[in-house]
């Protein structure tokens, strides 16, 4: 079986103390990583339907970021109980990247919708599924796993959650959601950049060059 600690995504929520007491608390039941990553698919999926309705119903900006953050941390307990608490298998590979990307589409189109610009929801969403789609297309060459951003996933994420919480603040204060269109829009041009640098990278290391 491949080492599942090689290539890991660098997190230092990994190494705090919340992070260790979920994962002691997760190895005391008979939960599989497998399962923790489909978990982050359901939040994920509350997410982003709370956003194509928040809009209406403030408050779902608020239940939305809590939601994106579960997703998170769902992505990083699976690697936790997989590697940490030697609880991987053979399928897991496959349930760490697809939940993932499922996970960014619903979350990314359903803040398209909320900030009344469906069609940049879909392109950012594209966007997210391409640097991931370069990260490892760049593995399958021998150059390793490429994480770098602006916008990697924790990043667009972060970005994602800032926005909700503004979002919610100014629909209520002034009947816009200018912050959260700001934050989609930045989300697009960032992942845009990493695409470039992934891209470049790659382009490097087949003319032999090790950046």
């Amino acid at each position: 079986m491949p080492d599942m600690s090689a290539d890991r995504r660098p997190l230092a929520s990994r190494r705090t103390p919340w992070a260790a007491g979920l994962t002691r608390l997760a190895l005391r039941t008979s939960i599989t990583p497998n399962t923790i990553s489909v978990l982050g698919i359901g939040f994920a999926m509350i997410g982003g339907a709370a956003l194509t309705f928040a809009p209406l119903r403030p408050w779902l900006f608020l239940l939305a970021a809590l939601m994106i953050q579960l997703r998170l941390v769902c992505n990083l307990l699976d690697g936790l109980v997989a590697v940490e608490g030697g609880r991987h298998s053979p399928s897991g590979a496959l349930y760490n990247e697809a939940p993932d990307r499922v996970e960014d589409a619903v979350l990314l189109i359903g803040c398209g919708y909320a900030a009344l610009l469906p069609e940049i929801g879909y392109l950012a969403a594209i966007a997210a599924v391409g640097t991931a789609y370069l990260r490892a297309f760049g593995a399958s060459l021998g150059f390793g796993q490429d994480y770098r951003g602006p916008m990697a996933k924790q990043h667009r994420m972060a970005a994602l959650t800032i926005g909700c919480i503004a979002a919610f603040v100014e629909i209520l204060w002034l009947g816009s959601l200018y912050a959260l269109q700001v934050a989609l829009l930045l989300i697009l041009f960032g992942t845009a950049v990493t695409i470039v640098r992934r891209l470049h990278r790659i382009s490097l290391r087949l003319h032999g060059v090790d950046r």
